[in-house]
């Protein structure tokens, strides 16, 4: 297998780690398209290797331009640089042949995807993107209980996320990530898109979002680091408020989401792996406590899953029209910040 890489920060090295372990390294060669050329080989949780290089230690052969990236004929092209960077790369390389994986989130704009997703489709080409918490057990069995109608009727979704920017990446000045860069695609609703994702995966698009927030904060960026949303869900699992809270300024972190319906409950706590499911009596009817889980394990589960879609074995999770549904969210909820309006959203079918 012939693998391009776009992007070799954090979650870039993380897929190509995850790769290596998968995939008999005779069986695979790693190419990559590099524009900084940084060579710092990172850990899990994101230390430095002293005195490693990635490129010389996962034998990576660099191309400083796409042209020559593609030359290679790559099977498959990663893109994990910043987001506002992802569609004009994904277009040449869907044009190339080449099945793709695309970090959260598609884009920072919906410019470009309708023809991305024409050529995929043409070319029968494999497009993923980079939903990890899809894999996160406690967030599966929330799916499944939301399948089952443990719920009944449902009454309100809050979610909540919150990290304090400066310790995302201790590797880098946070001002110069591209989460703090309104020119990267940053800002909190997009570089935490996973929230509104787990939103459509469960319940499809809400009708319509309000979102305040801005840039709240001394944080030296140029992106809004708050957002509060509250969202009105009008479809097949009934009538219900949606609330949403983003931030890049909690110490300590905060994440959770909670269903409420008025047969069942359930909450999850993804900092400390908890969930604790609720009957209609109040009584606790199922608790997880993941205190062996790796956070690694969801994004190795989501690179097999990826590579048996490439082998035919499989349709994607979350295909490019997924993608670009939380990402229509998203838009909403940044339009709706702007002009302090309510926007609506209108349901539309996949092609």
């Amino acid at each position: 297998m012939r693998v391009l890489f776009c992007g070799l920060g954090g979650i870039g090295q993380r897929h190509l780690r995850n790769l290596r372990s998968l995939v008999p390294q005779e069986q695979l060669q790693v190419h990559a398209y590099r524009v900084l050329g940084r060579s710092e080989k990172l850990r899990d949780d994101l230390s430095i290797e002293a005195d490693r290089s990635i490129v010389t230690d996962y034998e990576i052969v660099v191309h400083i331009d796409m042209e020559s990236a593609l030359a290679v004929r790559p099977d498959v092209v990663f893109i994990c640089n910043p987001s506002s960077l992802h569609t004009g790369i994904a277009l040449q390389a869907a044009r190339a042949g080449a099945h793709l994986f695309i970090e959260k989130p598609v884009s920072d704009t919906m410019d470009g995807l309708d023809e991305l997703l024409a050529i995929v489709k043409a070319k029968q080409l494999v497009c993923y993107v980079g939903y990890n918490f899809r894999f996160h057990p406690a967030l599966m069995r929330i799916k499944a209980l939301l399948v089952q109608g443990h719920f009944g009727n449902l009454l309100a979704v809050r979610s909540e996320i919150g990290e304090y920017l400066p310790n995302w990446h201790r590797y880098e000045d946070y001002r110069t990530m591209y989460a703090a860069r309104a020119d990267l695609g940053g800002g909190v609703i997009l570089s935490q898109i996973h929230e509104m994702d787990l939103i459509y995966w469960y319940f499809g698009l809400p009708g319509s979002i309000y979102c305040l927030g801005g840039k709240l904060s001394h944080l030296e960026i140029d992106v809004e680091d708050t957002a509060t949303s509250l969202m009105q869900y009008d479809g097949p699992l009934g009538n219900f408020p949606i609330a949403l809270h983003q931030d890049y300024l909690q110490r300590p972190p905060a994440r959770t989401f909670k269903v409420v319906g008025d047969q069942g409950l359930a909450q999850v706590d993804l900092i400390r792996n908890q969930l604790t499911v609720y009957n209609a009596g109040g009584e606790i009817v199922e608790q997880w406590d993941g205190s062996d889980f790796k956070r690694n394990d969801m994004f190795l589960a989501q690179i097999k899953h990826f590579l048996a879609s490439v082998a035919g074995q499989t349709a994607p999770e979350v295909n490019l029209w997924d993608g670009m549904q939380s990402m229509r969210l998203a838009l909403a909820a940044k339009e709706s910040m702007a002009s302090q309006t309510v926007v609506f959203l209108k349901q539309e079918l996949a092609p």
